[in-house]
């Protein structure tokens, strides 16, 4: 997709609102991206497998038949780990999801209706939740990308709470993924989740699935993720070029695994990054190749989609340096990318959520164009 944008870096002075908004839970609300001390994700209980119907349009791509030549151009693969490895999956059509399965009705509003579901993301089943905005639409839709949460103390939908009403009332159809091995999904394996290679493989699978439903309008797409999730969202971008139509990063981690590494997994799951460092033939100081393969901005060339970034200026967990370097990165290599800071914001954002989260939907409504 191909959209008209100056690439340059808007470092707008946005104070604080008058409005204070309640605190909510883990990254959606004060809390480290990846606490440090954080046990172990625990695996979760297996769930029903769901259906996969047949569908039409984007994401009915899983019962494609890639030509012998999928994937020839795609950078090399050091280690199954890694994300040309995933690249190489969506080009055999793998990443395709699958037709939503409507669950538990969890609320009723004025102005939506929000429901548990699941779908399929290459074998398993994916939970998450569902808010449909009343009438018949279609209405464009966006996937919503969590931070750091425990697994084990995680609930479905939970984070972005905030994010999940606005953009519902303004009319998205907004899909917020648990990801694997959280909630009602399949469990995952440590390496998986560690790598975050498994979430970007749930990120890409929920837009395809989402654009699969009546109500949405497969031509207006959106991604939105926070902290952990914005590092997710990014992967998703450059695993699967075009996949929509903008996205919007909100205090994320950075787009160097390695910077993530040291900041969360080395000091807060040691045994987990030993675990990563005896798949990948050791550190990154003696083996650097298979990290960049981890990276995102190694393939930030990949991204077509126009992408904001917003950050706070005083942000501890997810240092304000990391987000100048993504965006130097994605100027670097052509991508269409604006970073948007604000001075008294730190990794949460309270007086400046209201200005985050309207620029968010504008920044989306205005690349994703008319009905």
């Amino acid at each position: 997709m191909s959209h008209p944008y100056s690439e340059q870096v808007l470092r707008t002075r946005l104070g604080p609102t008058a409005l204070l908004l309640v605190a909510l839970t883990a990254c959606s609300a004060d809390a480290p991206a990846e606490p440090r001390g954080a046990t172990a994700p625990p695996s979760a209980p297996p769930s029903a497998p769901a259906a996969e119907p047949t569908g039409t349009g984007p994401g009915a791509g899983t019962d494609a038949e890639p030509g012998p030549d999928a994937g020839t151009d795609l950078p090399p693969v050091a280690s199954p780990v890694s994300l040309p490895a995933v690249m190489r999956e969506e080009a055999r059509g793998e990443l395709g999801g699958s037709r939503l399965r409507r669950g538990e009705v969890l609320e009723t509003t004025d102005a939506y209706t929000r429901s548990v579901v699941t779908y399929r993301s290459r074998g398993l089943t994916v939970s998450g939740v569902l808010l449909r905005p009343r009438g018949e639409g279609p209405f464009p839709g966006v996937v919503l990308n969590h931070g750091y949460i425990e697994p084990s103390a995680y609930s479905p939908g939970q984070g972005m709470a905030r994010e999940q009403d606005h953009l519902a009332r303004a009319g998205y159809v907004v899909l917020h993924t648990d990801y694997r091995g959280h909630a009602g999904s399949d469990p995952a394996s440590d390496l998986d989740l560690e790598s975050r290679l498994g979430y970007a493989r749930d990120a890409v699978t929920a837009v395809r699935s989402l654009a699969r439903e009546p109500y949405v309008d497969d031509e207006r797409l959106g991604m939105v993720g926070r902290s952990m999730g914005g590092g997710v969202t990014l992967s998703a971008l450059v695993i699967a070029p075009g996949l929509v139509d903008a996205a919007v990063v909100h205090a994320s981690v950075s787009s160097d695994y390695v910077d993530n590494l040291r900041q969360f997994t080395e000091p807060g799951r040691p045994d987990e990054a030993a675990e990563l460092y005896a798949e990948l033939g050791g550190p990154p100081e003696t083996n650097p190749e298979p990290y960049r393969q981890l990276s995102p901005r190694t393939y930030l060339d990949r991204i077509t989609e126009p992408v904001l970034a917003l950050h706070g200026e005083l942000d501890e967990t997810c240092p304000p340096p990391w987000a100048d370097a993504t965006q130097r990165a994605l100027t670097g290599a052509g991508v269409d990318a604006r970073l948007e800071t604000y001075p008294d914001e730190g990794h949460t954002f309270y007086a400046g959520w209201r200005s985050m989260i309207e620029r968010t939907d504008a920044f989306l409504t205005a690349r994703m164009g008319a009905a």
